[in-house]
């Protein structure tokens, strides 16, 4: 028997990289999967349904049951048809995967106004959408008296977190599906959906910077490595809500949210000479940024 025996699973960005491979895990481990792929290139240009079919089709050819689709999740309409082609092929739905994802690396000063919304668009955009549809889903079926056990991974990045030269547009929208996913965990437990995010570090085309490990022959960056705790999160029973993680080759940090470092207080209303006085040293303290790579 598999982790995910019975459960449908969409996953967007699904056709290459680690998309791919959580489709194909989630397959393996008994789930119905639904792969979403529009097919563009890196930067979010052009279309192209081959890679999502040759996943399904590698799927079904070892037994497991998975569908291709190719809506755009960025569009409010093609996130519905998402959701409810989901629903349609196999009688429900209890994860939903956000991966998709484009890169236009600019630094700030060259960053175009297309560059900004594009990214925004299918990162920000294309978490919220499909997020919203699959909730209404389940709330539903919650009113209904329908036991729910469903999962949301969103995919945030370091580069938000951390942050990261040359990508304001990707980090802002990646620290924005961190602060997404606290929300909505908030939002939907009541209806039985978890909601977590990953940040993962592995080898696609969006990150082609990144090598493979050279001296214990495990290859860190290997994008399958990230699969298994993804799938994890996908189970019904997993009982891990509302936080966020950094998921590397064997390892999996979780991140601890924005938190107080230090404080000055009056009880009255400050003036600039003193606060140059007392809130000068915040640029001191230390904020304990631990870097896991």
């Amino acid at each position: 028997m598999g982790a995910l025996d019975g459960r449908t699973v969409i996953v967007t960005g699904a056709g290459r990289g680690i998309g791919r491979e959580y489709a194909l895990l989630c397959a393996a481990e008994g789930a119905n999967v639904m792969v979403n792929d529009l097919g563009s290139a890196a930067d979010g240009s052009g279309a192209d349904s081959g890679p999502a079919s040759e996943v399904v089709a590698e799927i079904r050819a070892w037994g497991g049951q998975a569908e291709v689709n190719g809506d755009d999740v960025a569009d409010a309409a093609g996130a519905g048809r998402l959701v409810k082609s989901a629903i349609a092929r196999f009688g429900g739905l209890d994860v939903l995967v956000n991966n998709a994802g484009i890169l236009r690396d600019r630094m700030l000063v060259n960053l175009s106004d297309a560059d900004w919304d594009d990214v925004i668009r299918v990162h920000l955009r294309g978490h919220f959408l499909p997020l919203r549809a699959a909730a209404v889903y389940w709330r539903d079926q919650h009113k209904r008296g329908a036991t729910v056990q469903a999962a949301v991974i969103n995919t945030a990045s370091t580069s938000g977190l951390f942050g990261q030269a040359g990508q304001a547009n990707y980090g802002a929208a990646k620290s924005g599906i961190a602060g997404l996913t606290m929300i909505a965990n908030l939002e939907l437990a009541r209806y039985g959906v978890r909601v977590n995010a990953i940040c993962p570090a592995a080898r696609t085309r969006l990150t082609d910077t990144l090598t493979e490990s050279a001296s214990s022959g495990f290859d860190l960056t290997d994008p399958a490595n990230v699969a298994p705790f993804v799938a994890y999160l996908a189970t019904s029973d997993c009982p891990i809500a509302g936080r966020t993680f950094f998921v590397m080759g064997g390892s999996v940090h979780l991140f601890r949210p924005w938190s107080i470092a230090d404080s000055i207080h009056l009880d009255r209303r400050w003036t600039v000479a003193e606060l140059r006085d007392q809130a000068a040293r915040f640029a001191e303290v230390d904020l304990e940024i631990t870097l896991p790579y």
